[in-house]
C-alpha cells in the first residue's frame, strides 16, 4: 500500500487509526505522484473489493459448512464477524491495487527518492 511510482510513500495517512483509516494523501510524500488522477477514479476499486471479498467469504463459508461440519447459522455469524474485521484492509487493498493498475513503477523516480 505504497506509491505505485516510487514505492516509498504511503497511500494512506493513518491506516491503523480506525477513524482516519480511509484518508489518503492527495500526492505522494516522496515523489509527488497524484493519488487522485480524476474525480471518481476509485470507483473501480469497489468492484475489486467486491470480487475479492465475495470469493473469500464463499470459500470460507463452504469450508466451514462442508469441510468442518459447522451449522449454517454459525457460519453466517463467523463470516459476518470476519467481514467487520477485514473491511478496512479490503478497502485499502482494493484502492492500492486499483491505482497500481494505472500508475506504473518508475525506477528512475525510485532512485531519486532513495538519494
Amino acid at each position: 500500500m505504497t506509491c505505485p511510482r516510487c514505492r516509498s510513500g504511503k497511500l494512506f495517512k493513518q491506516p491503523y487509526n480506525y477513524e482516519n483509516a480511509y484518508k489518503m494523501h492527495e500526492r505522494c510524500p516522496h515523489c509527488s505522484a497524484n493519488f487522485e488522477p480524476e474525480p471518481g477514479f476509485y470507483f473501480g476499486a469497489m468492484f475489486i473489493s467486491y470480487i475479492l471479498t465475495g470469493w473469500l467469504f464463499i470459500v470460507i463459508g463452504l469450508v466451514l459448512v462442508f469441510g468442518l461440519g459447522w451449522s449454517v447459522t454459525a457460519t453466517i455469524i463467523t463470516v459476518g464477524l470476519l467481514t467487520i474485521l477485514i473491511h478496512n484492509l479490503a478497502f485499502r487493498f482494493s484502492r492500492s491495487l486499483w491505482i497500481h493498475f494505472f500508475v506504473k513503477y518508475d525506477p528512475a523516480q525510485a532512485k531519486e527518492v532513495a538519494s
